[in-house]
């Protein structure tokens, strides 16, 4: 069993590749209605079976983390894509507050204008293909679902400590030019987890999954079959 972890505002839209040709039993996490990463993390413990496999991509991957933290002998493999696992930086609760209030004030069609092209390589904001499924599926959730997830970001422990403990074959995976989850600091995750792998997809923002599809399903393929 894998268990996809959808990262913020997202659901199964961008596993949607993944879902199609990883050939594998699948779950899509479902993290709307959530304000903690434990409780998302015990939503997917508490429905898993005694032992699954789990990728996370950007909030998803957080949340991964948290499962490992909780209960690391449950989990064979692990991703994380586009992720991280540092504690609150320095103006980042503000940053986020002023979007919050934006959704909150003019709804989520103006949040996705605003969010999501920095989320994306520089040369697919006009990219129609790629964006309007974004835009249409940051416009199917709510204020009050942003709010609740980004009050669970804002929340998060330092989960550092807990790479070393991570035993089992780990992917770590980013965009080259993901602004927002540097490939510097997936270099950091992977040289805290002993048996882990580092990729870095080139010509890729933070939306890796929808933006460099194939590679991305080639690359867990490899992960869970190896």
């Amino acid at each position: 069993m894998l268990y996809l972890l959808p990262g913020l505002l997202c659901d199964q839209h961008v596993w949607r590749h993944q879902i199609a040709h990883l050939g594998f039993e699948i779950r899509i996490a479902d993290f709307r209605g959530f304000n903690s990463l434990t409780g998302m993390a015990q939503s997917v413990l508490d429905e898993a079976p005694a032992r699954f496999a789990v990728a996370g991509h950007s909030m998803g991957g957080r949340v991964a983390m948290e499962i490992m933290r909780l209960a690391p002998e449950r989990v064979e493999r692990l991703a994380l894509l586009d992720t991280g696992v540092h504690p609150l930086a320095p103006g980042e609760t503000e940053r986020r507050q002023v979007l919050v209030r934006l959704a909150l004030a003019k709804g989520m069609k103006s949040l996705a204008r605003q969010w999501l092209p920095p989320m994306v390589h520089r040369d697919r904001i006009q990219d129609a293909e790629l964006m309007e499924p974004l835009y249409a599926m940051v416009e199917r959730m709510t204020p009050e679902i942003y709010k609740g997830q980004i009050n669970a970001l804002l929340h998060r422990q330092d989960m550092r400590p807990v790479l070393e403990t991570i035993t089992c074959p780990t992917l770590v995976a980013t965009g080259r030019q993901d602004g927002w989850s540097p490939v510097e600091q997936h270099q950091e995750i992977a040289a805290g987890i002993k048996n882990s792998k580092l990729v870095v997809w080139e010509e890729c923002g933070h939306m890796a999954t929808v933006e460099r599809p194939d590679e991305v399903t080639a690359m867990l393929k490899e992960w869970l079959t190896t």
